[in-house]
């Protein structure tokens, strides 16, 4: 085993490797390129130091003795989960890669004899991902502390406000903050969306401002707009807790998934209402997410609830999410809305869909193409980048053959790890 330089890098790297040739080189790469690496000969070994050191990135082999890799970072994900997971291997079994990749035990593989510039590229994207993990974690902690700050500073004012006109001031000074703070929670709950799955963010866009127009339309009251408008940048947030690969199933065909796949998906409204309850002091937004998935008629999901047992709002939110999220024309999905009144929606919901569409400003409907799906023609709905930062093509763009050819070859240089938007 080889504990590598003493003086501390910004990222330490793991390397694993049964053959010391290997490991000799890859540290020796590695290092180069500024990071401090820890070297083992062995997975138990590896195990061993992860007790007593942290690292940003871990690299193994897969034919290993005792473990192979793909064990060795299952038991990795349990004691350091923020770790970006690296596999080698020389013999490709596409099946076990890809499901090791879905359940989330590695980041990335490499294939034997690997490009030097492959191998470089994917390290440096492996610490980015570590780096976002991280800072997200700092942002999320820090809203946290200063919700419950507010909150409780909110709470203290309340008491003392028949006392005092000062203490009325400072109590509308509190509550502008907290609002400030919402708003700011409100955002990085759609950033966290849009990193995670970046068409729930557009989606949550575009459900938003039909909800707004709705809440004008009805000249509801501004607490229950502001509830309508939260809950509907929100509605989708409970879906992070679903893996990537069951919400593109979903999205594409519902009727494909199986009754427990169906079950974990039917689970994200209820943890939806949960985190939700850590960005917005209001219960009611909570209430509102959790039930916009029930049916008038019963039949919808997690509590079967019916006609005014779902909340008027959840109501609201059910049917502008039918419109934004459908796929088909605007004057079709009106169609089926129409025929599923007393259905799936209220009739009166219908009604302030249909009133509030020609004053809605509704963005643009976005969906997630992977490299391979590009086409000619299509528009860019998010700018693409380099791993470096540097602006390959830029939203909006409409996309040709030279075009999409740029982006392949760049990438078989230097793969792209955003994901790529384009307009329906």
């Amino acid at each position: 085993m080889d504990g590598g330089r003493t003086e501390l890098s910004i990222h330490r790297i793991l390397v694993v490797d049964d053959e010391q040739i290997v490991l000799v080189a890859l540290r020796d790469t590695l290092r180069r390129e500024g990071y401090d690496v820890v070297t083992a000969p062995s997975a138990m070994q590896a195990l061993t130091i992860l007790k007593d050191q942290m690292f940003s990135v871990i690299i193994t082999d897969q034919q290993m003795p005792v473990l192979t890799g793909l064990e060795f970072l299952a038991q990795v994900k349990q004691s350091q989960p923020d770790a970006t997971r690296i596999l080698i291997t020389a013999v490709l079994n596409l099946n076990t890669m890809i499901d090791a990749i879905n359940k989330g035990e590695i980041y990335r593989f490499i294939v034997k004899p690997w490009l030097r510039e492959e191998l470089l590229a994917t390290v440096r994207n492996a610490v980015q991902r570590y780096e976002l993990i991280c800072k997200n974690a700092v942002l999320q902690a820090t809203t946290l502390a200063m919700n419950e700050r507010l909150t409780q500073l909110n709470k203290t004012l309340e008491q003392q406000l028949v006392k005092e006109e000062d203490q009325k001031r400072r109590l509308e000074e509190a509550n502008h903050a907290l609002a400030e703070n919402l708003g700011q929670s409100v955002e990085l709950c759609l950033r966290t969306m849009q990193t995670f799955y970046p068409t729930l963010g557009s989606q949550a866009r575009r459900v938003y401002e039909l909800c707004r127009a709705m809440g004008e339309i009805l000249k509801l009251s501004s607490a229950d707009r502001q509830t309508l408008e939260i809950s509907a940048w929100l509605h989708d947030i409970g879906l992070v807790g679903v893996p990537r690969s069951l919400i593109r199933r979903w999205e594409l065909d519902p009727d494909a998934l199986t009754a427990a796949e169906r079950a974990v998906v039917e689970q994200h409204p209820i943890l939806g209402q949960e985190l939700a309850a850590f960005v917005n002091p209001l219960q009611s937004v909570g209430f509102v997410i959790r039930a916009h998935h029930e049916r008038f008629d019963g039949r919808g999901y997690p509590d079967k609830l019916t006609g005014d047992n779902i909340p008027w709002l959840a109501r609201l939110l059910s049917v502008a999410c039918a419109y934004v999220e459908g796929s088909a024309e605007a004057h079709m999905l009106l169609d089926r809305i129409r025929q599923e009144g007393g259905g799936a929606y209220d009739p009166q919901a219908i009604s302030a869909l249909l009133k509030c569409l020609p004053r809605a400003e509704i963005p643009r409907r976005q969906r997630q193409v992977s490299l391979a799906e590009l086409e000619p023609g299509m528009v860019l709905a998010k700018g693409i980048y380099t791993a470096n930062g540097l602006l390959l093509i830029p939203d909006g763009q409409r996309l040709t053959e030279t075009y999409i050819d740029k982006l392949r070859n760049h990438h078989r240089i230097n793969p792209l790890s955003q994901n790529l938007l384009v307009y329906c």
